[in-house]
């Protein structure tokens, strides 16, 4: 069985332990899953919103620009061709969108699997269900400090929206917040020490299970 120390906002260790599930936290890790979940995210992050003029949408004029025959080059007939400055762009860009849907369980064994990598990595950290009394980017640093995270990339799992340190840590470059049900792969692959509110845990079990 998978334990991990609890810790308090000083950093020092309560003395309790919380079990991690190892059908979730303990899998074998599937790296094809992780891709092509990782690969969905960053897909759907695209707005697609791309656009070059083609030939038919270039201002200018359709006079014919020279002579059909008789001037030793090739045949030219409108100032629009993509070979002439100012041109349309063959084959440009087009609005599109890149999102692709993913089967269910595979999204499951990726999420899974990211989980399992930070935890043998020990990477993973639990705290105490904590809050801000008041907005404070000086109190959460603080917090940070005592939990020897300054500098480190954070992700915070949260088990449900909390405004006060939303708003304290989101002038935070490394800090990130995310709530434990909206966990995906690739803000569990990208941090560096995720660090878990307590409560959080039974939201990933409740989740994953």
């Amino acid at each position: 069985m998978m334990e991990l120390v609890i810790y308090n906002t000083t950093g020092a260790d309560t003395g309790k332990k919380v079990s991690l599930n190892e059908a979730i936290f303990g899998i074998e890790p599937n790296d094809h899953a992780i891709y092509l979940d990782v690969k969905q995210y960053l897909a759907n992050q695209r707005q697609g919103t791309h656009k070059a003029k083609q030939r038919n949408e270039v201002a200018g004029s359709t006079r014919k620009i020279k002579k059909q025959k008789g001037t030793g080059g090739a045949r030219a007939g409108s100032i629009m061709n993509p070979l002439f400055k100012g041109g349309g762009r063959v084959f440009g860009p087009v609005p599109r969108d890149y999102s692709f849907k993913l089967n269910k369980k595979l999204k499951q064994l990726a999420r899974k699997s990211a989980l399992t990598y930070q935890v043998k990595a020990e990477t993973v950290m639990v705290i105490e269900d904590f809050s801000i009394e008041t907005p404070s980017t000086k109190a959460f640093l603080a917090i940070a400090e005592n939990l020897k995270l300054t500098g480190k990339k954070v992700l915070l799992v949260l088990p449900e929206a909390n405004h006060n340190i939303n708003l304290s840590t989101r002038n935070l470059q490394n800090i990130k917040v995310i709530l434990a049900s909206n966990l995906s792969t690739y803000n569990v692959m990208n941090a560096g020490i995720m660090l878990m509110a307590e409560s959080s845990i039974n939201v990933i079990n409740e989740t994953l299970a």
